[in-house]
């Protein structure tokens, strides 16, 4: 009788390669950013296993709002993510460093064809993400230095700021917390998400519109 034959491995399931494309309205810039991914998958001999578009979603709006959001959920160990630069991941370094971060601690590697990234699970690309999360930091103090800033200013030429005395007050949950929600929202998180963090309805948010109408006019 023959001894019994060691079992052969099980072959290691293949790396998949993704491509994201944020795309705006603007045809011609999809176009750009797919001919950029297909000749970057070219050029390191990889295949493009699947395109994930975000046609007109805005880089503003949290991952989880965008395709970006499923495709993060389903990769794996060993997996590339192509795009055509590091920017398209997001509109603020805050929300960029924290998709690298999660991409390089879940072993996945990040390939940008316009800036020519490549990062994965080594020490380069470790200090490159350690220099993303320092940048996203001091763009957030940046951005409440602007906030106050401004803020005295407006104080320094009379402008009234907050409810009038003796006003009806129909946002008294979001009171003395307009800082924490510029901040937040030039971060580029989401009213919804706000909402979450500041435990309140998410219609409180939305009629308190005119905090939004101010950053936007900075």
């Amino acid at each position: 009788m023959n001894k019994c034959e060691k079992q052969s491995p099980k072959m290691k399931e293949r790396r998949m390669v993704y491509a994201y494309l944020r795309v705006s309205t603007d045809k011609q810039d999809g176009k750009n950013q797919r001919v950029g991914v297909d000749a970057l998958a070219k050029a390191r001999g990889l295949v493009i296993d699947e395109y994930i578009d975000d046609e007109g979603r805005s880089g503003i709006l949290e991952p989880e709002k965008r395709e970006l959001g499923k495709l993060l959920k389903k990769l794996k160990p060993g997996d590339i993510l192509l795009a055509g630069e590091i920017s398209r991941l997001g509109r603020s370094l805050f929300m960029i460093f924290r998709i690298l971060e999660y991409c390089l601690n879940n072993d996945v590697m990040i390939m940008t064809a316009k800036d020519g990234y490549t990062l994965g699970n080594d020490i380069q690309s470790k200090v490159m993400a350690f220099a993303f999360g320092l940048s996203a930091e001091i763009e957030r103090d940046m951005i409440s230095r602007r906030t106050k800033e401004a803020l005295a200013l407006r104080k320094a030429m009379g402008v009234h700021i907050g409810r009038i005395k003796g006003s009806k007050n129909s946002y008294n949950k979001l009171t003395g917390k307009e800082d924490e929600i510029r901040k937040l929202y030039l971060e580029g998180v989401s009213k919804t998400e706000i909402a979450r963090r500041l435990n309140v309805d998410r219609t409180t948010i939305w009629r308190h519109k005119e905090i939004f109408e101010n950053i936007n006019q900075e």
